[in-house]
């Protein structure tokens, strides 16, 4: 029962952060104008994304713009916009995968020790995915902070992190963590094998049966 408890914890967390990893993906805000150290004050603020720029007014209006070309996108920006994707598409893997593996899905359970072995494999599948998402939150958090304190980039062009990479450092930390769960919830050997039936006896011979 504890086992199943760690499963079913795994799962869910894997499965939220999951769905943390996709709100990241879309959301615009992945680093934000900064203005420290400028006194301007400006009636707007700039965010920036993985698919698009947003000014929002001081009046709270919002107004986006796709990237236009594909190619002129800087190679970081490509790479962590694959990485996610990559993270996504592994992450709903596995998330088939574990589904089979739970011991409350009736499926396979006639054998629990492939049933066991999905889960397990469910769970290394998202850890991979948890990875993904954060080396590609990672790496991108890095450039911002390169650029923010490099002398070279002017006061008012410098970015901070956004809130769409909190969001994907939390998101992929639950993949990992759920991943984790659910290789760790392993039932024992003996308990993989339905119990052995005992044969019934012969009912000792009389002479009644020759003729």
């Amino acid at each position: 029962m504890a086992s199943g408890g760690l499963q079913l914890l795994g799962f869910v967390l894997a499965f939220l952060g999951w769905i943390g990893t996709i709100i990241s993906t879309a959301m615009p805000q992945w680093k934000m104008a900064s203005y420290a150290g400028d006194n301007i004050v400006t009636a707007q603020a700039l965010y920036e994304g993985l698919w698009m720029s947003c000014a929002m007014q001081s009046t709270g209006q919002i107004q986006c713009k796709v990237y236009d070309s594909l190619l002129k996108l800087d190679s970081t920006l490509q790479a962590t916009r694959a990485l996610m994707v990559a993270s996504i598409i592994v992450g709903l893997i596995g998330l088939f995968v574990a589904v089979i593996g739970m011991k409350c899905m009736k499926c396979m359970e006639d054998d629990q020790v492939k049933k066991m072995r999905m889960a397990i494999f469910g769970g290394v599948i998202f850890i991979v995915s948890g990875m993904a998402a954060l080396v590609a939150t990672s790496w991108y958090g890095n450039r911002v902070a390169r650029a923010f304190y490099d002398p070279y980039t002017p006061v008012n062009t410098r970015f901070e992190f956004g809130s769409a990479l909190f969001i994907g450092w939390a998101a992929a930390s639950l993949a990992i963590l759920g991943g984790a769960f659910l290789c760790c919830s392993c039932p024992h050997r003996e308990t993989s094998y339905p119990a052995s039936r005992g044969y019934p006896k012969n009912a000792p011979s009389t002479g009644k049966d020759y003729v």
